[in-house]
């Protein structure tokens, strides 16, 4: 089978390509979706198997593209305000006994993140931080590594003694445990399988 040359697919189909890029794409960033979709056609374009609907072929990787700028603009970190440092001391992974201590930032209370001025704060969202702080040690733990340090679920694993699977767990419990909590405040707390 032979393929037309990859610029006639380019000038036939480029407005489509840049309005559903234009449609479809985070605010900002149509210019880069619909080049990134360029980019990975092009490098498809050897492998593809049948000159059938290029234009069809072009919009599902223009789409793919957009949907992962929407999955890549969610985990990019947002402005804040100014931070305070935390303190300087050296924190140890074990604790004096040997065992491996709690998260020092969670465990004392003093991550700055969740200051009076924070938009993590109590006062932000006080139904979410009493579900939060109602929840068993271990599954806030879990939690606030996870999702405050933005720890992966072995790292999380790791600093809780335990393995990815169940770090999963207990991440899912507590999660589930405030899904309840908070439509149902009367909920008794979650109970911590772990």
């Amino acid at each position: 089978m032979s393929l037309p040359p990859f610029q006639l697919l380019v000038d036939a189909h480029w407005h489509d390509v840049a309005r559903l890029a234009a449609a479809l794409a985070p605010p900002g960033e149509a210019q880069d979706v619909s080049q990134q979709a360029w980019t990975q056609a092009y490098a498809a374009y050897p492998r593809l198997r049948t000159a059938d609907n290029l234009r069809s072929w072009l919009l599902t990787i223009t789409h793919r593209a957009a949907m992962d700028a929407h999955r890549a603009r969610a985990r990019r970190p947002s402005p804040v305000g100014t931070l305070t440092e935390p303190s300087a001391a050296p924190v140890s992974a074990h604790a004096s006994d040997g065992t491996r201590a709690a998260h020092p930032r969670i465990a004392t209370g003093s991550d700055p993140a969740l200051s009076a001025g924070s938009a993590l704060s109590a006062e932000a969202d006080p139904a979410l931080w009493a579900a939060v702080v109602a929840l068993p040690l271990r599954q806030r733990t879990a939690l606030a590594l996870r999702y405050i340090c933005d720890l992966d679920h072995a790292t999380v694993a790791d600093h809780l003694d335990t393995t990815p699977a169940a770090t999963r767990r207990l991440v899912s419990d507590a999660l589930a445990a405030l899904r309840v909590r908070l439509t149902d405040p009367s909920a008794p707390a979650s109970e911590d399988h772990s």
